[in-house]
């Protein structure tokens, strides 16, 4: 007998919190995953936590572009030469360049996304 489709679930990202003390301690735990017998709620969690993560990781890039454009901004008396940013931030010229020109857009809009 086929199973009964279940409606579809909006996703979105689920809230990342700190993990707890004992993945210190064990090194296989991530998010408390290894503990979800449950193959359809494994990939339910574990698609929340990847959203969840794409998400942080376009936050923090966006964060790190307006810095970078903070750094660069000629009205500083301390500014870094997009070298200076791309040494601090382990990126190449290029790529710190592309990055000061996004922090300025995201800098004339205010706040990032």
């Amino acid at each position: 007998m086929a199973e009964a489709q279940q409606p579809a679930r909006k996703t979105r990202p689920a809230p990342l919190l700190f993990e707890p003390v004992e993945s210190v301690a064990d090194p296989e735990h991530f998010f408390d995953l290894e503990s979800i017998e449950d193959p359809r709620e494994l990939l339910a969690r574990a698609t929340e936590l990847t959203l969840a993560f794409r998400a942080a990781a376009d936050r923090a890039v966006e964060f790190q572009a307006i810095a970078a454009a903070q750094l660069a901004d000629r009205r500083r008396f301390d500014r870094l030469t997009p070298v200076d940013i791309a040494e601090r931030a382990g990126w190449t010229e290029d790529y710190a360049k592309k990055m000061i020109e996004f922090g300025q857009g995201l800098l004339r809009d205010e706040t990032p996304r």
